[in-house]
C-alpha cells in the first residue's frame, strides 16, 4: 500500500475511491480533538473523497457528506468530537476563515481543511498534511502524508509502511 522511507513523507498508492476511503478510515481511527488535517491537491484529486470517507467512518456510512465548496464549511457530530470540514477555495482573505469558526474547530474538534494554503500564516503548525495527486489510471490517485508537530510519530503508528 505505501512507499516511503522510515522517516519523512509517506506515499500511499490509491487504486480507486474505495482505497481512498480505506486510507481515510485508518487516519480516522487515530484522531482526537484538536487534530488538523490539511488536504492538498488539484481539483478532483481526492480531497473531498478522503473527507467523505473519514466522516462516514466516524459518523456512519449513511452520513451525507457534500463538498463544502459553496458553504465553505460543513460540521458533523462524531461520538467523541465534532468534525469541521472547510473548503477554502473561494476564501478571499485568510482572516475570513475566523468568521467560519476556524478557531473553535481547531480548539475542540477535528478539522479538515481543503485548500489550506489559503490560510497563509494562520494554518495551524501541528497538523497532518495530505497531498493528493492523479495516478496513471482514471481512478488512481497517490496520497503523500507528512506530519508536523506530533504527527510524524503518529504517522508511524498508522501502520501504513
Amino acid at each position: 500500500m505505501a512507499v516511503a522511507a522510515k522517516s519523512g513523507p509517506l506515499t500511499v498508492a490509491l487504486a480507486d475511491p474505495d482505497a481512498t476511503a480505506r486510507l481515510a478510515a485508518r487516519v480516522a481511527a487515530c484522531l482526537r480533538p484538536g487534530d488538523v488535517i490539511a488536504l492538498r491537491g488539484d481539483l478532483g484529486a481526492g480531497k473531498t473523497a478522503f473527507a467523505r470517507g473519514l466522516v462516514r467512518t466516524l459518523c456512519g456510512a449513511e452520513e451525507e457528506v457534500p463538498s463544502p465548496t459553496f458553504t465553505l464549511v460543513q460540521t458533523y457530530a462524531a461520538p467523541d468530537f465534532d468534525i469541521w470540514h472547510f473548503d477554502l477555495y473561494r476564501l478571499e482573505r485568510p482572516e475570513d476563515a475566523f468568521e467560519l469558526g476556524l478557531e473553535d474547530a481547531v480548539a475542540d474538534g477535528v478539522t479538515l481543511i481543503e485548500w489550506p494554503e489559503k490560510l497563509g500564516r494562520y494554518l495551524p503548525p501541528d497538523r497532518l498534511d495530505i497531498h493528493f495527486a492523479y495516478g496513471t489510471g482514471e481512478s488512481e490517485r497517490a496520497a503523500t502524508l507528512s506530519g508536523r508537530g506530533a504527527w510524524p510519530e503518529r504517522l508511524r503508528d498508522l501502520g501504513l509502511e
